[in-house]
């Protein structure tokens, strides 16, 4: 079953007396345990198709599946569960809480799903430990540079085992080796967990650790193709 699948989406805004196409009959299908990435200019409608794969944003017309399921069609209530249970979301900026450790970063968003502590504090050790944070489980963001804040971010949008995963820009505020880490990261994390993912990123260089790349242009998505490789990577 397709994990995520975006038929004919459009996405109108108001604009002064006009209307705005942020995105324009777009359709992507992603597989579980595909990894596609997503490039094109600023205002090409990437954060748009994202906040629509993520149930944020309801489109004007098409159909948002995930995991089988028409998104479309579902309460407000529906959705946020939909959310917790089948959407990863990995931001730009990791937002983590100052006062939680890494270890209840994750815990955390567990509790808010009325999972079990005990389970939760076991998969947030798993989780930690697969992002090379097993030993900083216990410390707080400020303890943590850049790039380990960032895989905080990864293992918390894992605590739910979702079917879907959707990121945004992972690599912007990171220097090269750490972008190159987090990509990486993605990759293992893609393949290991079987997820369908989405990433949304500047850096075309670390797109042959992609398996497919899909170009944006004016709210209008070219279809994905396969992302050629290139020495040193994959």
């Amino acid at each position: 079953m397709t994990a995520l699948n975006l038929i004919n989406v459009t996405l109108n805004y108001p604009d002064g007396e006009g209307i705005m196409t942020a995105l324009d009959s777009v359709n992507l299908a992603v597989q579980p345990g595909q990894f596609i990435s997503l490039v094109g200019p600023s205002g090409s409608g990437k954060s748009s198709l994202l906040a629509v794969a993520a149930t944020l944003i309801k489109p004007t017309s098409g159909l948002v599946m995930i995991d089988g399921v028409d998104t479309t069609a579902l309460s407000e209530k529906e959705l946020a569960a939909l959310r917790r249970n089948k959407i990863g979301i990995i931001f730009q900026q990791p937002n983590l809480l100052a006062s939680l450790t890494a270890a209840e970063q994750l815990i955390m968003t567990s509790h808010l799903r009325g999972g079990s502590l005990r389970a939760a504090g076991t998969r947030a050790a798993e989780l930690l430990e697969l992002v090379g944070l097993g030993g900083s489980s216990g410390k707080r963001p400020h303890q943590l540079s850049g790039g380990q804040r960032q895989r905080v971010n990864i293992a918390r949008a894992l605590m739910a085992q979702p079917k879907v995963l959707l990121v945004d820009e992972p690599t912007a505020a990171l220097d090269h080796e750490r972008s190159e880490s987090i990509v990486r990261l993605l990759r293992e994390v893609c393949d290991e967990f079987n997820v369908a993912t989405v990433m949304v990123t500047h850096d075309t260089e670390f797109v042959p650790l992609t398996d497919a790349m899909a170009s944006m242009r004016d709210g209008v998505l070219a279809a994905p193709v396969a992302a050629l490789p290139s020495l040193g990577f994959r």
